[in-house]
């Protein structure tokens, strides 16, 4: 009977989705700039759903990754990305093992302005409640430590993450080096990179994705470095900082306007004579652990 039931029930709900779809297309709403979420209590959310947990949870994760989607490119919003916690929540809390929801949503969350919100905090947050209701998934803890090497800055903490995540059952054997070398060598960029390349071989392709744009990131931090001796060595040279990037082509201190790996041209200001990332680039902004020297 409770077979027939769900069956009824998925074969009506995908009834009310053609139409809607077909109204939508046809007939589509105009767009409202209110965005509410009538429904935050995840003890509510159980209550209506019945035994349709793990149905309601993945439609709020729908509704989480569509509400990430529409904020990521209206950027005029002032309350942008506000909605996701509250939507992971519900998704997490009705189904307590939906693993992709804390992984996926720990990065939402997680991402600096303008791709996210920037909070970390709620990225661990929702990754610690993960782990208590997954208590040997190595993922999870693995995650913690990411979010604390990339975005908060705590190698310590990272590094007893990470060291958590060794400890558990079927996880890689990187990870017992990489936290004794984020505890040692916290912030290095080279040990950085070994644990990005590292992760370009994992099965999730958001965290290849993460990684590869990441390596990039430090890619265009060793060439701040590098024109930020160029800067010091005009200044020894010629008595004074450049006014510009074109001072320095005409005196042969450099052969171009330098650039980044996507053609953006990278920033002097002749009053701090500081190198920066450019605001157009397609690696900005940089997260807060990686800045230039």
């Amino acid at each position: 009977m409770r077979l027939f039931t769900i069956a009824a029930a998925l074969v009506g709900i995908g009834a009310a989705a053609a139409v809607l779809h077909a109204r939508e297309t046809r007939y589509p709403l105009a767009p409202t700039a209110e965005r509410l979420l009538y429904l935050r209590s995840p003890k509510a959310a159980d209550r209506l759903v019945l035994d349709f947990d793990a149905l309601a949870a993945d439609i709020y994760w729908i509704r989480s990754i569509q509400s990430y989607g529409r904020d990521l490119k209206d950027r005029t919003l002032a309350d942008r990305f506000a909605l996701v916690d509250p939507l992971i929540n519900l998704t997490t809390s009705l189904d307590p093992h939906f693993l992709i929801a804390y992984r996926f949503g720990a990065v939402f969350l997680a991402f600096e302005p303008p791709f996210g919100p920037g909070r970390s905090d709620l990225a661990i947050k929702l990754l610690e409640k993960g782990l208590t209701k997954n208590p040997t998934t190595w993922q999870l803890a693995y995650d913690i430590g990411f979010v604390h090497y990339f975005h908060t800055g705590d190698f310590a903490a990272a590094a007893s993450w990470f060291e958590r995540a060794a400890a558990m059952p079927q996880a890689p054997t990187w990870i017992g080096p990489l936290a004794a070398t984020t505890k040692a060598q916290g912030g290095n960029r080279e040990e950085a990179r070994r644990m990005l390349r590292a992760m370009r071989d994992a099965p999730e392709e958001y965290i290849r994705r993460a990684a590869a744009r990441t390596l990039e990131q430090l890619e265009a931090l060793d060439a701040i470095d590098e024109l930020t001796g160029f800067v010091e060595a005009f200044n020894r040279t010629f008595g004074h900082y450049p006014s510009s990037w074109q001072e320095m082509i005409r005196n042969r201190a450099l052969a171009g306007i330098p650039a980044d790996q996507y053609s953006t041209p990278f920033i002097y200001n002749p009053t701090t004579h500081r190198v920066s990332l450019s605001p157009a680039s397609p690696l900005s902004p940089l997260p807060p652990t990686l800045q230039p020297r």
